[in-house]
């Protein structure tokens, strides 16, 4: 047999569970006791958890959590992971290069019978992508290898009310995918706070030689959100808004993510949200108006009067 086919052998036997010795493996593959004890270090050099006892009952076995995992995927994994990978694409994943070595290689290694059944689940889902994305990907590698290795980074940022980059030194403490834009969260040592920026608004970034401990237990995400949502100083400040229509309609503003994060009560005909006064008047109108008619606010009666105004602020705006 080949070294692959050996070594394939060797896994299986210790996939097993039982203890089995240097020699048992030699016999058993019929080759040299040396070449087991490279084809093990091959093994092992991979990242295969095979423990080594020795001594009169010794032998070789592997990780228990290894052994529970299952070496090989059903056509229906294989589905899952190969829709998984078409999202993660559309979605503007940026390391496109392994993620088609991995989708590809789990086509390989199928016989004709799942290759034909993979084909037709395959093609049965499809996603729509952003179209006209900026290129980001090196720039997102980047600022991967830097979160993963606490390493700092210089870029040029700019902010969506500034005309010029701004030179700043940041550490990395994760990534964040929200509504079709990458974010990193960095603690910015000009700010001398933890801020959010958008990847795409980063014109270059290079790695620095500094380094940084990232805050333990520390959320990207959940500093994220809490950026985009953050608590009212008075509770008070929180009243109802009730709204009325077409089912779908309201299901579409339950779904959506500021909406839904104020969500209180729900029902075929209503929905009831607990929003900060200021910010509904803020915010809100512009959610509400392109659904026209098929949606109608019962309370309060001042978001009506601020729905108004918009609108006359549009038409003035228009006739001019």
């Amino acid at each position: 047999m080949s070294k692959v086919d050996n070594m394939l052998a060797i896994l299986w036997m210790l996939n097993s569970g039982r203890k089995i010795t240097a020699k048992q493996l030699s016999e058993k593959l019929e080759i040299n006791i040396r070449t087991v004890y490279r084809y093990i270090d091959a093994l092992c050099a991979s990242g295969v958890p095979i423990i080594s006892d020795t001594g009169h009952h010794g032998g070789y076995t592997l990780l228990n959590q290894f052994i529970k995992s299952p070496l090989l995927l059903d056509v229906e994994e294989k589905t899952t992971l190969l829709h998984a990978a078409v999202f993660a694409k559309e979605a503007g994943y940026f390391l496109e290069e392994s993620l088609n070595s991995a989708t590809s290689k789990l086509m390989m290694h199928s016989n004709p019978e799942q290759e034909s059944m993979l084909k037709q689940h395959f093609e049965g889902v499809e996603v729509i992508g952003s179209l006209g994305t900026p290129t980001i990907e090196p720039i997102l590698k980047i600022l991967e290898q830097s979160v993963l290795n606490e390493s700092s980074v210089e870029m040029d940022y700019q902010t969506s009310h500034e005309e010029q980059f701004k030179h700043r030194i940041v550490d990395p403490y994760g990534m964040i995918y929200w509504n079709q834009n990458w974010y990193v969260i960095a603690f910015c040592h000009f700010r001398n706070e933890i801020r959010s920026f958008r990847v795409d608004r980063i014109n270059h970034v290079n790695q620095t030689e500094l380094t940084f401990n990232r805050p333990a237990l520390f959320s990207a995400s959940t500093f994220f959100k809490n950026s985009l949502l953050p608590e009212a100083e008075n509770p008070q400040a929180f009243i109802p808004l009730v709204l009325t229509g077409k089912s779908s309609t309201l299901d579409g503003l339950c779904r959506h993510w500021y909406m839904r994060h104020h969500l209180q009560e729900r029902t075929p005909e209503r929905a009831m949200f607990l929003i900060d006064e200021e910010k509904m008047h803020k915010y809100v109108p512009s959610l509400l108006l392109p659904y026209g008619r098929s949606v109608q606010v019962l309370e309060p009666n001042r978001l009506k009067h601020t729905l108004v105004e918009v609108l006359h602020d549009l038409i003035d705006y228009y006739q001019v």
